[in-house]
């Protein structure tokens, strides 16, 4: 009885682990797909605006709020707030900033976003669609964003400035900018929100902050063209998408050891103008990160690849790939299981 209890007990955490709902953001097709991790078989297909890049899931897993970016030459000005367990997009919101990217929620009802082309910060309010709140940047090409909110400070990253911004959420006042490498995009909390890693692309370089006091910790060397990081929960890891080497790197998030590089495996899809970054060789341009809550599995989409890597977080190594639409980057993550 006791083995027969102890299967079901494995059965049933390997169901929940798999359970829930993923969105995958397409650049190029202007969607969101719903993905039932069950099975991993497309739920439906949403319309977004120009160019969605970056998601932001509520606290309550009920609500994504979708940056459209826009492309190149025609920088985009909206969210697209899509309701998960209706399936379906409930409105967008207009912003007079333009291209929105990274985006974070601070509350139920609020979220930051980084609005590139503006060199602003924005703190909005999706119920009522008003912009609450309006910080400079001061600096160019002002990207990702994360939230401490033990500090209650968010954290900028500047691209063509190679710097961050650190704004006070609080008082809506610039407190610092700090350089930190040519290229500053990738950005991530430590799980204790003591640290910040901030992934300088185009100087393969990945510098550490102290949240509280602002100081440069360590600089890492990365692969080539390091884009996005990500702490797992569990405070275990760090992973590093390198978009022109097209792999993976494992950082132990203590000992600040790298600890396995994982390639993608796989090659560009086509070549074609539409897409960033086509002078990377045949590299996948591994982009967008998510790590389960469980922190059992890391999604990693390959935007010039069409195809999501998943990667087994125990073992540290690839378990199985996911198709997407065209040039799929920013993703999200609800518990909710729907059908």
């Amino acid at each position: 009885m006791r083995y027969l209890l102890g299967c079901l007990l494995f059965i049933s955490l390997t169901i929940n682990a798999q359970s829930g709902t993923l969105l995958v953001l397409n650049k190029s097709d202007d969607t969101v797909d719903f993905v039932n991790l069950a099975d991993d078989n497309r739920i439906i297909t949403l319309p977004t605006g120009d160019g969605p890049h970056e998601v932001a899931v509520s606290p309550d897993e009920k609500i994504a709020i979708i940056t459209n970016y826009g492309r190149k030459y025609w920088p985009g000005s909206s969210l697209t707030v899509i309701d998960i367990p209706g399936k379906k997009v409930v409105k967008t919101i207009t912003l007079e900033f333009k291209a929105p990217h990274g985006i974070e929620f601070i509350d139920a009802d609020r979220l930051l976003v980084t609005c590139e082309e503006s060199k602003k910060l924005i703190l909005v309010n999706w119920k009522t669609g008003k912009t609450e709140g309006t910080i400079d940047t001061k600096q160019n090409t002002s990207h990702m964003v994360a939230y401490s909110s033990k500090y209650q400070r968010a954290f900028v990253t500047n691209i063509r400035s190679g710097s961050i911004s650190v704004i006070n959420i609080k008082t809506q006042m610039l407190e610092k900018i700090i350089p930190t490498g040519e290229g500053a995009e990738g950005v991530s909390l430590s799980a204790d929100q003591s640290e910040v890693w901030i992934t300088n692309r185009a100087q393969n370089t990945i510098t550490i902050l102290d949240t509280k006091t602002l100081q440069t910790k360590t600089t890492l060397t990365s692969e080539e063209f390091p884009i996005r990081a990500k702490a797992t929960t569990d405070g275990n890891y760090v992973l590093i998408s390198n978009a022109k080497t097209g792999d993976i790197t494992v950082f132990d998030a203590r000992t600040k050891k790298l600890l396995k590089t994982i390639s993608m495996e796989i090659t560009v899809k086509e070549k074609e103008s539409a897409r960033l970054f086509q002078d990377f060789d045949n590299s996948p341009v591994p982009v967008g990160i998510l790590i389960l809550p469980d922190n059992s599995k890391a999604f990693i989409a390959n935007t010039n690849a069409d195809v999501l890597t998943v990667i087994d977080l125990k073992k540290l190594e690839i378990s199985k790939r996911i198709p997407t639409g065209k040039e799929p980057d920013g993703l999200g993550y609800s518990s909710l299981k729907l059908k």
